[in-house]
Order: C-alpha cells, then structure tokens, then sequence
C-alpha cells in the first residue's frame, strides 16, 4: 500500500480481515482463561500465582498467536 498502487487495496482488506480475526481470538482466549481463574481463585483452588502465571501465559500465547500473521502467505 506504500507505492500508491490501488491494486494491491485487496490485499490489504485480507491482512485487515485476518488480523481482526486473530485479535478476537485472543481476546476471547484471553477472557476465558481469566474468567477460569477467576473462578478457581472463588472455589479457594487457584492461589494468587497460578493467576500470575495463567496471565503471563496468556500474553505470550497471545503474542506468539498474533505472530501467525506474519507467517501467512501472501495471496
């Protein structure tokens, strides 16, 4: 999209539409693991650093999710 070349707007759309796709999984990913501790912690089964490291954990699989972009084939 640099050149100023419109013909390559399509691909652009598809790199958008994969990174909006992976955003949301990790979001979700990101949500539910927190809402799992969160839970466990309410039980008296999660201590404050399994938390810690369920977070920790989340972040980098999320990172290292979000990496995926840049190993797709360009189309």
């Amino acid at each position: 999209m640099q050149d100023g070349r419109l013909t390559a707007l399509p691909e652009a759309i598809g790199i958008a539409r994969r990174t909006h796709r992976i955003v949301w999984q990790n979001i979700v990913f990101a949500l539910g693991v927190k809402v799992a501790v969160m839970a466990l912690g309410a039980m008296g089964m999660a201590t404050l650093w399994m938390a810690v490291f369920a977070d920790t954990g989340v972040a980098l699989l999320a990172v290292l999710n979000a990496v995926r972009i840049l190993k797709q084939p360009k189309r």
